[in-house]
């Protein structure tokens, strides 16, 4: 059921982006789906409870923190920060798997999952802002400029 939920999601966020956001919430949300498809396709059926250190796993989150790193230095927005940071929070279990290996699979299981939500909602915030703040911007006069809400 939570794949399913993730799924649904995923597809909203693409409609939203593709419906108000701009380059950066597109290639974002492209991104997420690249990442998503990816991870399906080389995912380690052995790997499945998290009981080991999957490397296509690793490089594809590595892969999905570059774009996210990449997006957010070239953006005049603040939301692909947090972004990449919850990437690299992701990213850092991985190694925290590969420290820790006698740890229960399913408390990093749930770690590398958790993040993916906020992720998906950072990028759907920041593409129905993105009007709002492009107005708020072209303002011809800064005393006209009233807080964005």
């Amino acid at each position: 059921m939570r794949v399913v939920a993730f799924y649904l999601l995923l597809a909203g966020l693409m409609a939203l982006t593709f419906w108000r956001g701009r380059s950066d919430e597109r290639i974002a949300a492209g991104v997420c789906v690249g990442g998503t498809l990816l991870t399906v396709l080389v995912g380690n059926r052995l790997a499945v409870h998290h009981s080991y250190f999957d490397v296509a796993a690793f490089v594809v989150d590595m892969g999905v923190l570059a774009a996210f790193l990449a997006i957010a230095l070239r953006s005049t927005r603040f939301w692909p920060l947090w972004v990449a940071g919850l990437q690299l929070t992701t990213t850092s279990v991985h190694l925290l798997m590969l420290l820790s290996p006698q740890l229960p699979g399913g408390i990093f299981g749930a770690a590398l999952a958790f993040w993916s939500y906020p992720i998906l909602l950072l990028i759907g915030i920041g593409a129905w802002r993105t009007p709002l703040i492009e107005q708020w911007r072209a303002a011809s006069d800064i005393a006209s400029r009233r807080p964005i809400t």
